[in-house]
C-alpha cells in the first residue's frame, strides 16, 4: 500500500459532527414505517401479515381499508428504504465518499462491523424473539457487498436491477407452483378413493405444509396463541425453530435477492448525490411523481386483484406476484423523493430534527421495538398478541412513533449515540468510545 493510500485508511470512527442529515431524516422515517409492518408480526399469527381477514373484529370495514393504505403505501417499500439506506451505508464507511473527513476504513474494519451486526441480529432474533429481524440478513449481504464498494453507479444499477428480476422471477414462479399444489391437494381431497401421481401428491403436500402461513386457519392460528401467549423459553423454542427454518429456505430463495438488489441501488444513488441530498429539487420532484406514479399504479393493481379474488392467499401475498418489486421499489423512490424535498424546505424544522435524531438511533430504536412489543404482546409479558383488531395495533404503532420522537432527540442532548450504537462502535473498533457528551 502506497503511503497516499495508507494516509486515508483509517480505523477512527466517524464524527457526528460528519453525519449527512439528510440520509438521517431518510433512516428515522425508514425506522418508524417499518413498524407499520412489523407489528403484524409481533401482534398477529403469522397468518395475519398476509391475510386481512385476520385481526377484523368488530370493525371490519376500517381494518381493511388500513390493509388496504398500509400495502398500498408502506408494504416492502419501507424495508427498501431501510435496504437503500443500509447500502449507502456500506459506501459511506468503507471509502469515506461523501463525508467530511473523507478517510477510508480497512477490509478487516469493515468485516470485524458486519460480524457484530450479525451477534446484535441474533441477539434480536433469539433473545428479544422477534422472528422477523433483518440484521442477520444485513450482516451478510453487507459482507457479500464489500467488493463492490468502489463500482461505478452504472454498475451497481445493472446488478441491482438483475438482482430485482432474478428474485421477480423467483416470486412468479413460486405463485404458479403453489397454485399447482392447491389444486393438487383440492384435487385429492375431493377424490380421496382415486389414485393419483406421485408428483401431485408432493404438490400437494407442498401446499397443505405451508397453508397455514398464508390462509384464515382458525385451528392452526389458536394453537400458535397458545404457544406465543406461553412463557418466555416456550416462545423461545418456538421462534428460534421459526428463524432457523426461514434461514435454510425462505431467507436465501425470497429475502437475500430482495435486499441485496435494494442494497445495491442504495450504493448507487448514494454514489450519484441523490441520497446526501445534493440533488436539485426539479430531480427529487420528478423522482417522487414518477416512483409514486409506477408504484402506485402498480401496488393498486395488485390490491384491487385481492379484493376481486376474495383476499386469495395467492393473490395478496407479494411473494407469488413477480409485479412486486416493480411496486415497492416504485414506491420506495417516491419516498426518497418527497423526503428529500422536505428536507431541502424550511418547514416543520422540528419535526425533521426528531426524524434525524430517531435515523441517528435506529438500531437502538429498532431494537426498542423489540423489547416494547415482546413486553406487550409475549406471553412474557402483557400476552396481548392476538387480542387486538388491527386498528388497534396502529394505535400503539403511534404511541411508539410518539415515544421515540421524544425520546431519541432528548438523549442525543446527551449522549453522542445510541445505546446499541455506542455498543458496536466500541465492539467494532476495539475501544470504549466517548460516550456522554
Amino acid at each position: 500500500m502506497s503511503e497516499n493510500a495508507a494516509s486515508h485508511m483509517t480505523s477512527a470512527p466517524i464524527a457526528s459532527n460528519s453525519r449527512i442529515q439528510s440520509l438521517d431524516v431518510l433512516r428515522g422515517v425508514a425506522l418508524l414505517g417499518i413498524l407499520l409492518l412489523n407489528i403484524l408480526g409481533f401482534g398477529m399469527v403469522a397468518a395475519g401479515y398476509f391475510h386481512p381477514s385476520v385481526g377484523l373484529g368488530e370493525n371490519a370495514a376500517v381494518n381493511y381499508t388500513i390493509w388496504g393504505i398500509v400495502n398500498l403505501f408502506f408494504e416492502g417499500s419501507m424495508r427498501g428504504l431501510f435496504s437503500l439506506l443500509f447500502g449507502a451505508g456500506i459506501v459511506m464507511f468503507t471509502t469515506g465518499i461523501g463525508t467530511r473527513s473523507g478517510r477510508e476504513k480497512s477490509p478487516m474494519l469493515h468485516y470485524k462491523r458486519t460480524f457484530f451486526l450479525l451477534l446484535i441480529g441474533m441477539f434480536d432474533a433469539f433473545v428479544l424473539l422477534w422472528t422477523g429481524d433483518i440484521l442477520i440478513l444485513y450482516a451478510v449481504a453487507g459482507a457479500v457487498l464489500y467488493p463492490l464498494r468502489k463500482a461505478r453507479p452504472k454498475t451497481l444499477i445493472s446488478l441491482s436491477i438483475l438482482c430485482l428480476l432474478f428474485s421477480s422471477a423467483v416470486f412468479a414462479i413460486s405463485g404458479s407452483v403453489m397454485e399447482e399444489a392447491r389444486d393438487a391437494a383440492i384435487e385429492i381431497d375431493s377424490n380421496p378413493s382415486e389414485s393419483h401421481s406421485e408428483e401431485k401428491y408432493q404438490l400437494a403436500e407442498l401446499w397443505t405444509s405451508s397453508e397455514n402461513q398464508f390462509q384464515y386457519n382458525e385451528s392452526a392460528m389458536q394453537k400458535e396463541l397458545e404457544i406465543r401467549q406461553g412463557g418466555y423459553f416456550e416462545i423461545a423454542e418456538y421462534g428460534a425453530k421459526n428463524v432457523i427454518e426461514n434461514w435454510f429456505f425462505f431467507v436465501p430463495l425470497y429475502m437475500f435477492w430482495d435486499c441485496v438488489g435494494m442494497m445495491l441501488l442504495g450504493m448507487a444513488l448514494y454514489r450519484l448525490g441523490f441520497l446526501s441530498g445534493k440533488r436539485t429539487k426539479k430531480e427529487y420532484l420528478r423522482f417522487t411523481i414518477i416512483g409514486f406514479s409506477i408504484g402506485l399504479a402498480v401496488n393498486g393493481f395488485e390490491l384491487y386483484q385481492g379484493i376481486v379474488n376474495d383476499f386469495d392467499a395467492l393473490v395478496v401475498s407479494g411473494y407469488f406476484q413477480g409485479t412486486y418489486h416493480l411496486g415497492r421499489v416504485g414506491i420506495a423512490l417516491g419516498w426518497l423523493g418527497a423526503i428529500m424535498l422536505f428536507c431541502q424546505t424550511n418547514v416543520l424544522n422540528g419535526l425533521r430534527l426528531r426524524l434525524a435524531a430517531v435515523g441517528r438511533t435506529a438500531l437502538s430504536n429498532y431494537l426498542l421495538h423489540s423489547v416494547l412489543c415482546l413486553v406487550i404482546f409475549s406471553g412474557a409479558g402483557f400476552g396481548l398478541v392476538g387480542v387486538l383488531e388491527r386498528w388497534q395495533l396502529y394505535v400503539i404503532v403511534v404511541l411508539i412513533w410518539s415515544l421515540q420522537l421524544i425520546v431519541s432527540p432528548w438523549w442525543l442532548k446527551r449522549y453522542a449515540f445510541g445505546p446499541a450504537e455506542w455498543l458496536w462502535r466500541s465492539l467494532t473498533y476495539n475501544s470504549k468510545q466517548k460516550w456522554r457528551l
